[in-house]
């Protein structure tokens, strides 16, 4: 299609097909679309890869053209669904230029040769295929890309009555994903027949493919077209799960957001390249969906242009597109953009019993079962409330507001990490100028106060910092022994007024975890990354007798402290959750959650941890 969205040509009339003439010429043969075992892409891992093949129309045409480059985009799909992940490919319409029986046979052997039985695809039908609406009745296309092509396919799950429209399932970053496979114009029968499928898979978030749905000035803004619109008001807006929408037929290339009627984001783009260099040079838009990042990485290239070796001026300008329309990254929070229409399955509270692991020092939990008389989300921790030590050593836990600050300074919290134990935190208001915070800490004698934990050890806590991040919180102390460096002999660290052992929060937001070992005259310290705000983040800190190592959310950090460390040099004072002492003296407190902390006296592996998988 041109620019202006107005046809070159007549597609069928110029074609001379009508439903009569084809029944009289003989059906076009088309072999199923089996999927059989071709380097399986792996369902289960966090990226995988969504394929998108536009208008190949001037590379299908009858009167001369080069079906190459198309069939090696197909082989290539097949070849990365391995390494790429590839789970998918969506063709969107304009397979010929001129819809004829003839062109419709190459168009059948590129696709058979090139990706059949080999890898999930769809197809639809563009207006250089057919002309009219769905209900068009019998074509060379039908015959060709229809309901019997796909029968065999373990994505295909079905067309509607009149066989133009199609929808299509696959796995992927561990989930099932929808496709639906829409005609260059869906009648409302058509619509009805979508809905219905949206209807019978309504946990599935969906990628809607059609030929034409939106058009793009020359910046790359895109805006619906009249059949867009029809799409748009019928179908799309009121059916949340649909994210993604996706079409050709016009140049240039282009995209858009909008907001449907649930409020949230619907990504609408146009993919078509046939206006350049030998009618597109068969490339192929890639969609790499990164479920752990968030995120959809697009790309554009040719992958005929580069398996070449030697390439012309016009090749070597086409063998990839890098620009605004052709690159870019789509943030996309999967989970909480599919909240409204498939909520997470969250894993259930684990019981105390589960976390008492082979020498369990201490454990505490902020629910019912560690804390008794837990109150309702944001009521104030009473001074005194005791959580108790679930190991049964005798470690509990006090709270004590600081500087005699508000109620409120300590609040109890339903917030949690979603995989925590508990289902249940504390929420901490510490902060500076002046100084305010509460902390949880043991009483005098516990056993925790003086082990120094020779043999090795592990701490474990769950944390999150507030957002917005409000305020001068830096060098604010997560957990900690009381007492100073100085009291255990300690005079070759940063300051003999250091706690003996901390886990703070630096002004760059990074984890500072500090010890003055039995071992040395030192402070080994290790250092993380800037941890996320408004994000719970578990943390261990896991000690073999020789060495300290810091695990975020079950990854190593990088800046481990190289220096010899064996044990804590503890002075008999309390360990302390919320706060770190200087100089013996608490200062500002901790500012955001708190959840599940356990202390173990041997190293633990990270199958280990309290944060499951």
């Amino acid at each position: 299609m041109s620019p202006s969205g107005v046809s070159r040509r007549s597609v069928l009339s110029a074609a001379a097909v009508t439903p009569a003439v084809v029944a009289a010429s003989g059906a076009v043969t088309a072999a199923p679309a089996q999927a059989a075992p071709h380097g399986h892409p792996s369902s289960e891992g966090v990226r995988f890869t969504f394929a998108v093949l536009p208008d190949i129309q001037y590379l299908i045409d009858e009167g001369g053209s080069d079906h190459e480059p198309v069939r090696e985009s197909l082989r290539w799909a097949v070849r990365e669904r391995r390494n790429r992940n590839v789970a998918f490919l969506a063709q969107l319409g304009d397979l010929t230029e001129h819809g004829t029986e003839a062109e419709m046979r190459i168009a059948d052997k590129v696709f058979r040769t090139g990706i059949d039985g080999r890898l999930p695809y769809s197809v639809l039908a563009g207006n250089h295929d057919v002309s009219g609406d769905d209900q068009r009745g019998d074509t060379p296309y039908l015959r060709t890309f229809g309901p019997e092509r796909f029968a065999g396919s373990g994505s295909y799950g079905g067309s509607s009555p009149e066989g133009y429209n199609s929808f299509h399932t696959f796995e992927g970053g561990g989930r099932t994903w929808l496709v639906l496979a829409l005609d260059w114009r869906v009648s409302d029968a058509g619509i009805r027949w979508a809905q219905g499928v949206l209807d019978r898979h309504p946990k599935l978030p969906a990628i809607l493919t059609t030929h034409d749905i939106v058009w793009a000035d020359e910046s790359g803004d895109a805006t619906l077209s009249d059949h867009g619109r029809h799409l748009w008001d019928g179908l799309v807006r009121g059916n949340d799960q649909i994210f993604l929408a996706l079409g050709g037929h016009y140049w240039p290339c282009g995209r858009t957001t909008l907001t449907n009627d649930a409020g949230n984001p619907v990504h609408v783009h146009i993919t078509n390249y046939q206006d350049r260099y030998y009618g597109g040079a068969g490339m192929l838009r890639t969609y790499a969906f990164d479920v752990a990042r968030g995120r959809i990485d697009v790309e554009t290239f040719s992958p005929w242009l580069l398996g070449k070796k030697d390439r012309t001026p016009l090749e070597a300008e086409t063998v990839e597109l890098t620009g605004d329309v052709d690159r870019f990254s789509i943030e996309i929070p999967f989970t909480e953009r599919f909240a409204g229409f498939a909520p997470p399955a969250n894993p259930p509270s684990r019981p105390a019993s589960e976390m008492l692991v082979a020498g369990t020092t201490a454990y505490w939990r902020f629910d019912e079962e560690g804390f008794a008389g837990a109150g309702e989300d944001g009521a104030p921790v009473t001074g005194g409330a005791v959580a108790r030590d679930l190991s049964g050593n005798g470690n509990d836990l006090v709270a004590l507001r600081l500087h005699d600050g508000p109620a409120d300074v300590l609040t109890w919290s339903a917030d949690h990490h979603v995989g925590a134990p508990a289902h249940a935190g504390v929420r901490f208001d510490g902060g500076k100028n002046p100084d305010r915070g509460a902390v949880l800490h043991t009483r005098s004698g516990a056993p925790v106060n003086t082990a120094t934990f020779e043999h090795g050890y592990t701490i474990e806590t769950f944390f999150r910092l507030p957002e917005p991040f409000e305020g001068d919180h830096a060098w604010m102390g997560v957990l900690s022994w009381e007492g100073r460096a100085g009291d255990a002999g300690k005079d070759g660290g940063y300051s003999t007024d250091d706690a003996v052992c901390s886990l703070n929060v630096t002004s760059e937001r990074f984890l500072q975890y500090v010890v003055y070992p039995t071992s040395s005259n030192d402070d080994p310290t290790c250092w993380s990354h800037a941890v996320p705000i408004g994000r719970w983040t578990h943390v261990a800190i896991v000690n073999d007798g020789e060495h300290t190592v810091v695990y975020v959310d079950g990854s190593k950090i990088s800046r481990n402290a190289v220096q010899r460390s064996k044990g804590i040099s503890t002075v008999g004072k309390p360990f302390a959750i919320g706060g770190t002492q200087s100089g013996g003296r608490f200062g500002q407190g901790f500012y955001g959650h708190i959840g599940d902390t356990r202390i173990v006296s041997r190293a633990l592996s990270p199958k280990d941890f309290m944060l499951p998988g």
